[in-house]
């Protein structure tokens, strides 16, 4: 799977991953695209807006992701559904449609195996999911379920037109990482931690801002270094950091899954650790994390 490098910032809000999204531009997006939802409701998803859309908008309101084709006419009721009852709440929750033959990639984040699926996230979180055509009675119970569970949790939907007020902090932060001053994002990520321990957006920050500052030092040829030496565990560990880097998450994660064949002990615990700190920097419902989780459960047991 072609990646770009982990991205960093608030891409990494919530449990999904956006590597192979946040880096890509519109170019990437189905020019035109195909037809929408009878009734075109809530948000239309890209690559290009699926984070501000769906991850940060779930930090305010709940978000219903309706993942549909315009070649089912199912997905097309379910729409219309949909529709009335976000005519109904007026704000209270945000619906975000994906057409999965347009955008594809984005469909796999979600693991989509039929359509519609529907997915409600709340602050970046998938809170709750069900397949197929509902009746309206029950989709009603359903959001109403999912609001209730949220109620007093989220930040609150902002004034239509107006911008979205952000933390003075965390705006600083962002600025300081789109500028790639690491080190000071970094610190200033580590503040909003430290005032907030549930804080998203900086743990997601943090983690990236940490792989990227001790993946950028490593040797250049790192990769030669540890093949010629397959069972020391510095050398895979730089050379798994290069691999990410270089878009090369598969190579990666064989090479520390195979270290911990080989290896017992505080030794083997020491790899598998930075082997799960490695899957973090990605979405757990990458198909790639997925397997590499089951081969490492594997060579564990």
């Amino acid at each position: 799977m072609t990646r770009s490098r982990p991205p960093i910032g608030p891409a990494m809000a919530g449990a999904v991953d956006l590597s192979g999204l946040k880096q890509r531009a519109q170019q990437d997006s189905p020019a035109g695209g195909d037809a929408a939802p009878a009734q075109q409701v809530g948000t239309e998803i890209t690559e290009a807006n699926f984070e501000e859309q769906v991850l940060i908008r779930s930090n305010q309101v709940p978000v219903v992701v309706l993942l549909w084709s315009p070649r089912s006419d199912v997905c097309l009721q379910l729409a219309d559904t949909f529709a009335d009852l976000a005519a109904a709440d007026n704000g209270k929750w945000s619906l975000a449609t994906v057409n999965v033959d347009a955008v594809p990639r984005v469909a796999q984040i979600f693991g989509v195996q039929v359509v519609p699926t529907v997915v409600a996230l709340a602050a970046g979180q998938p809170l709750s999911s069900f397949q197929g055509m509902q009746p309206a009675d029950q989709l009603r119970r359903w959001l109403d379920s999912l609001l209730s569970a949220t109620v007093g949790k989220l930040s609150g939907a902002t004034a239509s037109g107006e911008p979205e007020q952000v933390d003075p902090a965390l705006a600083q932060a962002r600025e300081q990482l789109e500028a790639g001053d690491f080190a000071a994002a970094r610190n200033s990520y580590q503040a909003l931690l430290g005032a907030n321990p549930n804080h998203a957006e900086a743990k997601g920050a943090i983690r990236q801002i940490d792989f990227l500052l001790r993946a950028t030092e490593r040797r250049p040829d790192a990769v030669a270094v540890a093949d010629a030496a397959p069972d020391d565990i510095e050398a895979a560990f730089a050379a798994a950091d290069v691999q990410i880097l270089n878009q090369d998450v598969n190579a990666a994660f064989d090479r520390l899954i195979a270290l911990v064949k080989r290896t017992s002990g505080d030794e083997r615990t020491k790899v598998r650790t930075r082997l799960i700190e490695l899957f973090e920097l990605f979405d757990p419902a990458d198909p790639d994390v997925i397997a590499a989780r089951r081969n490492l459960a594997n060579a564990l047991y």
